[in-house]
């Protein structure tokens, strides 16, 4: 069964006495088209950030490069000076072109800005999670690679006072065992969901340590036949795809927080319900299955 906790439960950050509710609120789409430019409504990309706290969302996802700016100058607005229980995660490594391109910014000194940029469009002295969003094959992939010069100028910032925790995204195992080398992680941010399950033992072994996961793209990646059998599970349920999907993210593993994203205050509500979604043990298999369908029927 789903957790009965509103927002799925808790989760302590490891090493931490950083607790978040599981269920959280990714920022990326406050601002404009293709997270590029203002939105096209800021009252309401307010509304939505004031609505998520009411909820009782303490855990908000966000980047400087979302924008680029505009996202972190929004959730400043909305909710400055920040509740005591918010933690707010933010990531660098990329940048964004003049025609809005996604862009590499990885060399050491361009993730010192990428701090520095966080902190002030934010308004905060310390940032509370930082992620080292890598950028694997053009953006797209993660690939193999050493994190060590990287993730080792974040370290030097968290002990200049400048970030409390560090994070992992976009990452594979090897990269979070070599990061974890240099300096603790909190938590690995990735692309994970019912049809895209590459990151299995990445999370049991993550689990093990009580290190976080944060998957992205809940409905991302699947195949016609894929989103044809969820659709059919959530009719059963009566439930939209995306809350059996959250729901059974948060099923799946007790260290898997979530940060599904939109600009719409009932798109938020909606979201948020998932965390009270029952999952049946016949339900929880045929989910499980459909990672397996064919990709051609």
């Amino acid at each position: 069964m789903a957790d009965q906790n509103p927002l799925g439960g808790t989760f302590t950050l490891p090493g931490t006495s950083t607790t978040v509710h599981r269920m959280g609120y990714g920022a990326m789409q406050l601002a404009g088209p293709h997270v590029f430019g203002p939105p096209r409504d800021r009252e309401a990309a307010i509304a939505v950030l004031r609505e998520a706290v009411a909820s009782g969302v303490n855990h908000i996802d966000t980047s400087d490069f979302y924008g680029p700016h505009i996202t972190n100058q929004i959730i400043k607005e909305a909710l400055h000076p920040y509740p005591a229980n918010l933690t707010i995660v933010t990531k660098v490594g990329g940048r964004r072109g003049d025609d809005g391109s996604w862009l590499p910014a990885q060399t050491p000194a361009e993730l010192v800005q990428g701090v520095h940029d966080n902190l002030r469009n934010l308004g905060v002295d310390v940032l509370n999670v930082v992620n080292l969003r890598l950028w694997g094959n053009n953006g797209m992939t993660t690939s193999e690679g050493s994190v060590a010069e990287r993730f080792t100028a974040l370290a030097e910032l968290q002990q200049k006072g400048l970030i409390q925790h560090l994070g992992l995204s976009h990452a594979t195992a090897k990269q979070v065992e070599e990061a974890e080398t240099i300096a603790p992680v909190v938590g690995v941010q990735n692309l994970y969901n019912l049809a895209n399950r590459t990151d299995d033992p990445l999370i049991d072994r993550l689990a093990a340590k009580g290190i976080a996961y944060v998957p992205y793209f809940p409905l991302g990646g699947f195949t016609p036949l894929q989103s044809s059998e969820l659709d059919q599970t959530a009719a059963t349920l009566g439930a939209t795809t995306m809350q059996v999907a959250l729901a059974w993210l948060l099923h799946r593993s007790p260290n898997i927080l979530l940060i599904p994203g939109t600009s719409s205050v009932a798109h938020l509500r909606e979201n948020l319900k998932a965390a009270t979604l029952q999952l049946s043990p016949e339900v929880l298999t045929t989910l499980d299955a459909i990672a397996a369908t064919p990709t051609h029927a």
